[in-house]
């Protein structure tokens, strides 16, 4: 395995070529990448990003926002089968319906989405920066989509918004009930539990911190707790264990892998690179309107 991830980096500095991970892939996937993290710090790190090519190791949704914010650069993606379900749980026409309804209203795209919903949209957020950018807008009525559970969680954060919900979900973390939380307890009763807001409320209401991959892994870097009961995707251990080698991580859920993430393989990443495809594209029409939420995002969440 050493000498694959090797080899991969010698072909990525070969094709000056960049190489993004989410912390949700396969650790030995991290392990290979120039840049490790969540949505957020992704996007930003594809714009600033020296090389002409990016391999975004990560499901489709990901690779396309970096083709929208970097229109001269080539996108990778190892796996175009690696698409996010809740992605794809958004009606367009749902959109529509609710421009007609409320006057003053702004609709709200979390970046888990494909860029032709980003394209009907007025600004795009992060599980990291939702909050503040929701806050911050003029807007008093806020369409959420595609998840109703982070948009339920930024929703309590912000009263004074009138926030409409959608029906999309990431079907990892409604997996993981109270009651899975509560056995764990039982069996580490000194744990704390740390969840994401993209968990269902019974599971955020249980928790003792709640916040975005990157903040939960801050969080255990920084807690006095030696154990943590984890209700997010499973990938995250990979970083935890490296920022906080001498700490326990209970995972509760029965299906806390995301196998979408998982399609993405070093060897998958290798054959990428050699092939130089398969490329992500969208077209020039679609990355120009994909491309002001994005961007809107970026500025307002300086």
């Amino acid at each position: 395995m050493e000498d694959l991830k090797a080899q991969i980096r010698d072909i990525a500095k070969a094709n000056d070529a960049v190489i993004l991970a989410h912390y949700y892939v396969d650790g030995a996937v991290q392990d290979v990448a120039d840049f490790v993290g969540d949505s957020f710090y992704l996007a930003k790190a594809a714009k600033s990003a020296a090389q002409k090519k990016i391999v975004f190791c990560g499901v489709t949704f990901m690779g396309e926002s970096a083709c929208i914010l970097n229109p001269t650069k080539t996108v990778l993606l190892p796996s175009l089968d690696a698409v996010c379900p809740m992605a794809l749980m958004v009606d367009k026409a749902d959109i529509a319906k609710m421009r007609a309804e409320y006057e003053d209203l702004a609709v709200v795209c979390y970046i888990n989405s494909m860029a032709d919903v980003k394209a009907l949209s007025d600004v795009c957020v992060t599980s990291s920066n939702a909050v503040k950018i929701v806050k911050n807008l003029p807007n008093k009525n806020i369409f959420f989509i595609p998840d109703g559970n982070l948009g339920r969680f930024v929703a309590e954060q912000c009263p004074d918004k009138n926030i409409i919900l959608n029906r999309g979900h990431c079907h990892v973390h409604t997996s993981i009930t109270a009651r899975d939380i509560e056995a764990a307890a039982r069996e580490h009763p000194d744990a704390e539990i740390i969840a994401h807001p993209e968990c269902t409320a019974e599971v955020c209401d249980a928790a003792d911190f709640l916040g975005s991959t990157k903040e939960l892994i801050e969080y255990v870097q920084k807690s006095p707790k030696k154990t943590f009961i984890v209700c997010t995707e499973r990938g995250v251990e990979h970083e935890m264990k490296k920022v906080a080698p001498e700490k326990s991580f209970v995972f509760v859920g029965a299906k806390q892998i995301c196998p979408n993430m998982k399609k993405i393989s070093l060897e998958k990443v290798r054959d990428c690179l050699l092939r130089n495809a398969p490329i992500v594209s969208v077209s020039d029409a679609l990355r120009q309107s994909a491309q002001k939420p994005l961007e809107r995002m970026l500025a307002l969440a300086k």
